[in-house]
């Protein structure tokens, strides 16, 4: 499958935009014009969860869902000083703060800043290395007392996000921050837009479904799976590349960018959801990878799993390397077959099927 340089133009622009978990609004505007044409309806929720809706007065209802958030820091502390520390939104790593420059959202427009840190000269010699704590990083904008901070418009609450953009690296990979988990968000509307190029008539009401809030508790979907009650829900995330340095496999499994879609066993995944995965991709020659997750998989198909007295669902995962860095990189092969398989299983679903183990 070959991305068209509207959904590509589509891509770039979704990911360079801030949208960060509880502010998501930005970047969701950008995902519900892609989509609009290829839905019959479009719905959001209080707090901005979005989804297009394919079929909207059928009974039986399918959602494929990725979630729409990305981590960012808060402005937690601004010191006499003028210089401001930070508490966490989601699973931000202290490790890349260093050096980073950042953008904080404050009541007046974006301020820049930078994550300050001290000189190695000023760190040699010492008895043991300070490293990158949630206690010891800070930002300095340029101002010399907490007044000049509050003067530019930054406060206590305000976010903080990383302005890196997209790119594509060797023309295998696209690279950005954000991947985790728009780049779902992208692949499912690439979904939609399949199923409209090729005119299929799906026999069940379609929800293709972008969640907020993910990345601080699955609470988007959790809202949502309430909302819509699906009778099936495909849940779209990205999981861990394991193939580089410093990743033990004995525990966190064996995935690789470039050698497809991974496939989840878990016990919140649904058999009979995941046997119709794996058989598509089998007959489809759609190259696939297997994962397991024990007491849950740490993604919104939990949520969706748990909720209703109990929702089937499956998830199918995108290779990524750096999670929750300014550069995570994915295989374009990988994001390719992973639109293709959720593709070809939605055409395989029917309302009829057996959901029940017995």
């Amino acid at each position: 499958m070959k991305f068209e340089n509207k959904s590509l133009k589509f891509l770039q622009e979704y990911l360079n935009t801030a949208s960060p978990t509880g502010y998501e609004q930005r970047g969701q505007e950008l995902w519900m014009n892609f989509i609009k044409p290829f839905v019959d309806k479009i719905e959001f929720d209080h707090y901005g969860t979005c989804y297009g809706i394919v079929n909207p007065d059928a009974e039986f209802k399918v959602v494929i869902e990725a979630h729409a958030d990305e981590i960012s820091w808060y402005v937690n502390y601004i010191t006499d000083d003028g210089l401001i520390y930070v508490i966490r939104n989601g699973g931000s790593d202290q490790m890349i703060a260093p050096s980073k420059i950042v953008h904080i959202h404050g009541e007046k427009g974006v301020v820049k800043g930078v994550f300050g840190w001290p000189a190695i000269h000023t760190r040699i010699g010492a008895e043991k290395e300070t490293t990158p704590k949630i206690e010891n990083i800070f930002i300095d904008c340029g101002a010399k007392t907490k007044k000049e901070v509050e003067d530019l418009g930054v406060f206590v609450g305000c976010m903080i996000t990383y302005p890196d953009e997209f790119f594509e690296l060797n023309d295998r990979y696209f690279v950005g921050r954000a991947l985790d988990n728009r780049i779902g968000g992208f692949m499912i509307a690439e979904v939609a837009r399949l199923l409209k190029q090729n005119k299929d008539q799906l026999p069940f009401g379609l929800y293709i479904t972008n969640s907020v809030q993910e990345e601080v508790g699955l609470y988007g979907a959790d809202m949502i799976a309430d909302t819509i009650k699906p009778n099936i829900a495909i849940v779209t995330d990205v999981t861990h590349d394991t193939s580089t340095p410093m990743i033990e496999k004995k525990k966190e499994g064996d995935q690789k960018c470039g050698d497809g879609p991974v496939i989840f066993f878990a016990p919140s995944v649904h058999h009979h959801i995941r046997e119709l995965v794996v058989e598509t991709a089998k007959s489809k020659k759609i190259p696939f990878q297997r994962a397991a997750a024990s007491r849950s998989t740490g993604t919104d198909t939990d949520a969706f799993a748990h909720s209703n007295g109990g929702v089937p669902s499956a998830l199918i995962s995108l290779p990524l390397r750096y999670m929750h860095t300014t550069v995570e990189m994915v295989a374009k092969e990988d994001v390719s077959n992973v639109i293709q398989l959720i593709y070809e299983t939605l055409l395989r679903i029917k309302p009829t099927m057996k959901l029940k183990y017995h």
